[in-house]
């Protein structure tokens, strides 16, 4: 269980604008203007073979364009830019189920390698955990990881979610079957 303190988030939600304050980073939607930080932030190797394959590579600023373009159309937003210096660095976003999964979703994020080991991602996603908890009627939020990346296990964990299977065989990265990782948080373990 972890706590959001009181101050160490400035939330603002809107109908369609949002930012958290955080101690590390700033998360806010994507917009123009972001573009040239996306491309050079995301165009990483070691980025893209832990995310999912629609994640290009090389990532141009062709990519950062329609990125920018669908994510700031977005309404409500559910993807957004984790900010450090005013440069866009990151990405970090929920996925929202439907059907009989309706009460929960699936987080994701990114963080340019300049800027790893400095607990900004686990910041990130405490931050947007406990927005997602008080702007939406969610009761569950969790991430897959792919096995060979243990730096994001420890974010999860830090940000406090708990680690609930080992799911065999479940995915492929660069022709790797591998196990996935589900990490989750409840609301009820929010305070």
């Amino acid at each position: 269980m972890w706590i959001l303190s009181p101050g160490s988030a400035d939330i603002l939600a809107g109908h369609n604008r949002m930012e958290l304050k955080l101690k590390t980073c700033t998360v806010r939607p994507w917009r123009r203007g972001d573009e040239e930080s996306l491309a050079y932030h995301a165009n990483s190797y070691k980025i893209w073979r832990n995310v999912r394959d629609k994640f290009p590579y090389p990532y141009t600023i062709e990519n950062a364009r329609d990125w920018v373009g669908v994510a700031a159309a977005e309404d409500p937003p559910s993807n957004f830019a984790i900010i450090v210096d005013r440069q866009a660095v990151g990405g970090i976003g929920l996925v929202f189920k439907d059907d009989i999964a309706r009460c929960g979703a699936e987080i994701g994020y990114w963080l340019g390698e300049d800027f790893w080991g400095r607990g900004i991602v686990a910041d990130a996603v405490r931050g947007l955990t406990a927005w997602a908890f008080e702007n939406f009627d969610l009761h569950r939020i969790y991430a897959g990881v792919l096995e060979w990346n243990p730096a994001s296990m420890r974010v999860l964990e830090k940000a406090g979610y708990q680690f609930e299977a080992r799911l065999r065989n479940a995915v492929i990265k660069e022709g790797v079957v591998m196990d996935e990782f589900i990490y989750a948080v409840i609301r009820e373990e929010i305070s």
